[in-house]
């Protein structure tokens, strides 16, 4: 019998994971922990990838400077100075175990950019082919406000789709998720399985969620080192699960639990574990609140604690994932319902169905798809659309933003008269656009909220978006 197939795991490590947030100092008894874990997933044959945070925290200690200044030019410059000591640490503690590791510094822009993005892959998957550890972390020396990522948590996310990723662990300083803050509630249950994030707002309960992001021991805005925090962990587990990666959210002190994690999942995913799985299936059934919820510890009781969020069954990949997180919208388009569902029944866009354009961008740049209502009549302010603008996906444009504004509501057959040209009859091409969410009533708009938290698009084989149901 074959054994486990092997996984693509990416850890991710907080600078609070790192340095101590007073004195700065690495927390060399964790950093150890981490690379025995990584070399023990290694000899398993898994592949690993590490995403690091702490350049500036390890600065911070080198140039004896107590707290995180807030110039970024003080920023990057300790950046500079940290990440190559932090990456000599990382190599000093893996040679000890003969571990191979490699170096890789992102921006926003290097995502932004195809080819860069196309690159970044194939070397992180060739590293991994040859048995190496990359060990990522966003470029602060370069970065400024409009190219950064924000935090490593979507830093690791991205990564994780990336590469096709199947675990993507981000490391915290609590165990999991609670329903109520475990300090004061004695009775707090563990929120260990979220099968849908968006069920949570479908269920009813997002103030799950919202108790456990607001009144957890854990700052929602990160430490004072770091950027983070709990909230922008629940982001980019949206993000990777939408990608079809499983993401796991577990204490970072104790990384060893990561090993015990992994052959859990293997082991639940495997032949024998249908007949478990079937009855946590009847206890969902029996147990509307465990629709979102499902406690891991009717299934396996020694399984250490971590909230483990399950990957999209309509996962967006490649070239359809780029569009939607790689790119920055530099404005909007809106467009009727009528246009939205021949999208989704894989039709491009045509400039018949475009209500209005907003912002200003060039062609081939990245803006929203928004469904909106049409109205019959222009209002007073000339405004063709009345109600909510609900965000359907991303698209990149075979027009700039003053042509569609001029071509919008038009027939294919009017564009070379009205802009002088026709490079394409659509405004998008239907491989160009990508949509975030599986929707069965496509000409039907719903709210903003419950459409944004549902499950993802398709895949790339499927045109980026599910046809209705």
């Amino acid at each position: 019998m074959r054994g486990p197939r092997s996984l693509g795991v990416v850890i991710k490590l907080g600078t609070s994971s790192i340095v101590d947030e007073k004195s700065h100092e690495p927390l060399l008894s964790v950093l150890s922990l981490i690379v025995e874990t990584a070399v023990k997933l290694r000899k398993d044959g898994h592949k690993v990838i590490i995403v690091s945070s702490g350049a500036i925290g390890v600065g911070l200690r080198r140039m004896d400077v107590e707290k995180r200044p807030k110039h970024l030019s003080q920023l990057q410059a300790l950046a500079a100075i940290g990440q190559c000591r932090l990456m000599s640490l990382w190599d000093s503690l893996f040679n000890h175990l003969r571990q191979p590791i490699a170096q890789i510094l992102l921006t926003r822009s290097d995502i932004a950019d195809r080819s860069r993005y196309l690159n970044a892959k194939n070397t992180i998957n060739e590293l991994l082919d040859m048995g190496v550890i990359p060990i990522v972390n966003e470029n602060d020396t370069l970065a400024v406000s409009e190219i950064k990522f924000g935090d490593n948590d979507t830093l690791s996310a991205i990564t994780a789709a990336m590469v096709h990723a199947d675990l993507l662990f981000l490391m915290t300083d609590v165990d999991c998720l609670y329903d109520k803050n475990p300090r004061t509630n004695p009775d707090a249950q563990p929120i260990e399985v979220v099968e849908d994030i968006g069920m949570l707002v479908a269920d009813g309960i997002f103030h799950i969620l919202h108790h456990a992001l607001t009144r957890l021991p854990v700052s929602t805005a990160g430490s004072s080192l770091g950027t983070g925090g709990m909230s922008t962990k629940i982001v980019a587990a949206r993000l990777a699960t939408s990608a079809g990666v499983t993401t796991v959210i577990t204490r970072s002190s104790n990384p060893g639990n990561i090993v015990k994690i992994v052959k859990h999942i293997q082991a639940s995913r495997s032949p024998a574990s249908l007949v478990t799985q079937a009855n946590a299936e009847d206890h969902q059934a029996e147990d509307p609140m465990s629709a979102s919820t499902v406690s891991l510890a009717d299934l396996e009781p020694k399984i250490p604690l971590h909230t483990r969020f399950l990957p999209s069954p309509h996962p967006v990949r490649d070239r359809y994932f780029w569009i939607l997180h790689g790119l920055r919208p530099h404005g909007t388009i809106y467009i009727d319902a009528g246009a939205y569902k021949a999208l989704l029944g894989k039709a491009g866009l045509l400039p018949v169905g475009v209500v209005d354009v907003e912002g200003t961008f060039a062609q081939q740049e990245a803006v929203r798809i928004c469904v909106v209502e049409k109205r019959s009549t222009p209002c007073a302010d000339g405004k063709l659309w009345e109600g909510p603008a609900v965000e359907v996906g991303r698209a990149l444009t075979n027009y700039a933003s003053g042509e569609i504004a001029r071509i919008k509501g038009r027939q294919s057959s009017e564009v070379r008269k009205l802009l002088g040209y026709a490079d394409s009859e659509y405004v998008a091409d239907r491989e160009s656009i990508s949509f975030t969410v599986r929707e069965s009533r496509p000409a039907t708009p719903v709210g903003h909220a419950t459409l944004e938290m549902r499950g993802a698009g398709g895949s790339e084989g499927e045109a980026g978006a599910s046809t209705p149901s």
